[in-house]
């Protein structure tokens, strides 16, 4: 799947976006440390998490999918009513 697709997917499921999170994920599936890379390699993964964070920030899928699932949670009671 790759680093980037994955750390889409997580954003998408709901984790709050974190450069050093997806610093250390490419790094880890490079089998390289966490620190190893330093000035244009870490200037273009920030502008990679940067532009990964905008895409599930409008990702009409996420809002969608957290839409369908408050409206079950409703459906079946598990949140008060207003």
């Amino acid at each position: 799947m790759g680093a980037d697709a994955a750390y889409l997917k997580l954003l998408r499921s709901g984790s709050q976006p974190h450069f050093i999170g997806y610093y250390v994920l490419v790094m880890g599936l490079q089998g390289r440390p966490w620190n190893d890379c330093k000035g244009k390699e870490k200037a273009a993964l920030r502008a990679t998490f940067d532009a990964l964070k905008a895409e599930a920030a409008g990702s009409p899928d996420a809002a969608g999918d957290l839409h369908r699932l408050e409206k079950v949670f409703d459906e079946i009671g598990l949140r008060p009513r207003a």
